[in-house]
């Protein structure tokens, strides 16, 4: 039997469900969680289902919050010994006509379990679980609800629609990026049924909005098996749909004698792949950086002579491409920021080893640097392997004290105005040339500073 993992999450679910059935009604373990539970993993988030209605869960329970009672859904807050754990409460229920393809028009609330989990996406997201039962029976079996065939497909590894694929699918166009989410994560497979749908509605998924569009993205990228998922998304037809960007990455061969694993979409692929063994958390940025990379490389893929190959300028081009593509699909300023500087400066690793000691401590300023260095390690294990510049970095960077990255400045423009320079065009040349003399060592003391820039721009009455 898999036991279940304790967590104040389950705790204040079980909570939950025991409060409802001292009142009189039903309650189970309802979704994502059951199937977690059931294969042995931590349960991220616990859901309950109950027959009780939303003003009477919200009656029962001393801080709730009413999210979406008219289809059934109240939040309940409970406080689990130090944590303060929240858990979605549905109502059983039955879903009238989707329209919109998102959410149903209208809902009818039912005492009837089946009826409840005939209406969701997945058999192996359909079940439902006595946690009483769960926890003292040595047979699963006794405490589950299975009225869709969800144990059986887990067991086999097979994410199936329930009921039929093609009204899933037009109830929820998300739900054909779910499938592929669920699928990759638990390394299953697409059942031949439900792939078919997905194959024949993948041009609809353009009626979801950006932002849903966004989030699966991300989640694909993120919770594991990312670039199972991505592959998944092409055979599917909904990469091109979604990021027919990304699409163009097939098929553009790149120089052997530095990669040698293939073509941009395989190297790429071979990045998502190893996202959980990178030096830093996989983090949205990390992963979207390392999805877009190489994005500007079929752009600029050019033949030169002696059938050599060159992407001159993709970093530019890349830059480019992956703003249309961040904006598009709605990213946050401060994501868009770090994704972006991610693809300008992941090909700055091939210099390091040569650069000023100036210009490798502002490379080091970058906004979280750790996430730069993950990149470049993802980018080299995924080609020649060859990590000497990743460590050669690495050192350095933890090596440095941040005062010694970042001091203060021995000049600014109110010294060089306090000299006698008047404001111009020259100030910002100025100042980059007595804080690179600072940076490298050079110079130790204003008076210093500003003797060099004496030196290099001269008297201050004469410019």
């Amino acid at each position: 039997m898999n036991r279940f993992i304790p967590s104040p999450g389950h705790e204040a679910a079980k909570s939950i469900v025991t409060a409802l059935r001292e009142a009189g009604y039903a309650a189970y373990f309802a979704g994502g969680c059951v199937r977690d539970l059931l294969l042995g993993v931590a349960a991220k988030d616990f859901d309950v289902a109950t027959s009780a209605t939303p003003g009477v869960v919200m009656g029962l329970f001393a801080k709730t919050f009413s999210v979406g009672a008219h289809f059934g859904v109240v939040l309940v807050a409970l406080e689990v010994g130090e944590d303060k754990i929240v858990t979605e409460v549905a109502t059983f229920r039955h879903d009238g006509v989707y329209s919109d393809g998102r959410r149903p028009d209208a809902v009818r609330f039912s005492t009837d379990a089946r009826e409840d989990v005939v209406r969701r996406d997945f058999t192996i997201n359909g079940m439902l679980l006595d946690p009483e039962l769960y926890e003292a029976s040595e047979d699963v079996g006794a405490a589950v609800l299975d009225y869709v065939g969800g144990r059986e497909d887990l067991a086999a590894g097979v994410v199936r629609a329930i009921g039929e694929p093609a009204r899933r699918f037009e109830e929820d166009k998300l739900r054909m990026l779910r499938a592929v989410r669920f699928a990759a994560r638990l390394g299953f497979a697409v059942e031949a049924e439900t792939a078919a749908a997905i194959r024949a509605k993948a041009a609809e998924i353009g009626q979801v909005s950006c932002e849903r569009i966004r989030e699966e993205l991300t989640r694909i990228l993120t919770e594991g098996g990312a670039a199972r998922g991505f592959e998944l998304l092409y055979e599917l037809g909904l990469l091109q749909e979604v990021l027919p960007e990304v699409v163009k990455l097939r098929g553009v061969a790149q120089p052997p004698e530095f990669h040698p694993e293939g073509d941009v979409w395989v190297h790429t692929m071979l990045l998502l792949a190893q996202l959980p063994l990178a030096p830093a958390a996989t983090t949205a940025t990390l992963a979207w950086g390392a999805l877009l990379h190489d994005i500007g490389k079929p752009a600029t893929f050019q033949r030169a002579p002696g059938d050599r190959i060159r992407f001159n300028g993709h970093v530019e081009v890349g830059v480019r491409i992956a703003e249309v593509v961040l904006g598009r699909l709605r990213f946050s300023n401060e994501e868009t920021a770090q994704i972006l500087a991610l693809v300008r400066n992941h090909m700055k690793f091939g210099d390091v080893r040569g650069m000023r000691e100036s210009t490798l401590k502002r490379f080091f300023r970058l906004q979280n640097f750790p996430e730069h260095l993950a990149l470049h390690w993802l980018d080299a294990s995924s080609c020649h392997a060859d990590l000497r510049l990743y460590e050669f970095a690495k050192e350095r960077f933890e090596a440095e004290p941040a005062e010694s990255v970042r001091p203060a400045l021995l000049v600014t423009g109110r010294d060089l105005i306090a000299a006698g320079y008047r404001p111009g065009v020259e100030f910002k040349a100025m100042l980059e040339v007595a804080e690179d003399a600072q940076l490298e060592g050079v110079v130790g003391t204003t008076e210093e500073a500003l003797a060099l820039v004496q030196e290099r721009f001269g008297d201050a009455g004469l410019i």
